[in-house]
């Protein structure tokens, strides 16, 4: 079992049963570790203990619950709430695919792909001349079934395995906190003019950020759009880069995810180092415009 399925296994047990108030001891017992062992991977992983973890969730649902408003979204920024754990800002450049690329299928491309680990479990990452095209989510049993979506997005291209270059290339993302500035990013993505402007819109939702879908549509210039601009943020083909992650319902709750609720929120907690924070936020962002944050990344 490596670290990430052991904290997304307490994830999903807190999540629950946090009304239980689970001890140390247990919650070390069903990842079969000690509980010093336990109490340091969980600290080292999400930034706080799991009892400050297990009372950030218990207060979050009691003000899910309550539903704040616009007003006090800017009280919490202004208190410091919004501020996320963990810095982890990354600059990504991303390019659409020209009419003819898309024609010809990446026709006189060398795609390079391969599988790699990162802190949220294996991704399966695909370069090819002009970036990266492909970062997704994988488990073992579907790795063969994404590979072959994946090959089917540029049939014409030659294609190779190399799951060296995809480790380099995944610790150069995946960079922990503290571990220097991080070059620029390329991605080449394939998509229609509407997805791109949607694609575009997630890249300025900066690290710590949370928006709603209404909300990311009224940024577009498009408020009747949600429910498009939901599947446009589903058929994200770059997952983490483009930061879909940072979108919620308008209800406050984490909602789907294209590689599962369960990993959302382990990436959202990771950013916000597993504080109070994100689960308040959530509760208040119904109404966050992205525009009015921090540009991290243009396109």
């Amino acid at each position: 079992m490596s670290d990430y399925e052991r904290i997304a296994r307490i994830i999903r047990y807190l999540d629950e049963h946090q009304t239980e108030q689970p001890s140390l001891e247990t919650l070390a017992g069903l990842v079969g570790l000690s509980p010093s062992h336990f109490h340091r991977l969980f600290a080292r992983w999400a930034g706080v203990t799991p009892k400050d973890f297990l009372q950030s969730l218990t207060l979050a649902h009691i003000r899910a619950r309550l539903r704040a408003g616009e007003s006090v979204l800017h009280a919490a920024c202004e208190s410091g709430l919004s501020g996320p754990g963990r810095a982890h800002d990354l600059c990504v450049s991303l390019e659409s695919a020209t009419p003819g690329e898309i024609k010809s299928g990446g026709s006189g491309w060398r795609v390079v792909y391969g599988v790699a680990a990162s802190p949220f479990g294996d991704c399966l990452l695909a370069q090819g001349p002009r970036g990266i095209c492909h970062l997704g989510f994988v488990e073992s049993a579907g790795l063969a079934e994404a590979v072959a979506e994946l090959r089917d997005d540029w049939p014409a291209a030659e294609w190779t395995r190399d799951d060296r270059a995809a480790t380099e290339l995944a610790e150069t993302i995946f960079r922990p906190p503290g571990g220097g500035a991080h070059p620029g990013l390329r991605t080449l993505v394939k998509g229609s003019a509407f997805q791109l402007k949607v694609w575009r819109a997630l890249l300025r939702i900066p690290q710590g950020g949370l928006v709603s879908y209404g909300a990311l549509a009224a940024t577009i210039g498009q408020p009747t759009a949600s429910r498009a601009v939901g599947s446009a943020v589903g058929r994200n083909p770059v997952s983490w880069l483009i930061p879909c992650h940072r979108v919620i319902r308008e209800t406050a709750v984490i909602g789907h995810y294209a590689y599962g609720r369960l990993r959302k929120q382990a990436i959202l907690a990771w950013e916000w180092g597993g504080t109070a924070a994100l689960l308040e936020a959530a509760a208040v962002a119904g109404g966050r415009n992205p525009e009015g944050c921090q540009t991290v990344a243009g396109g």
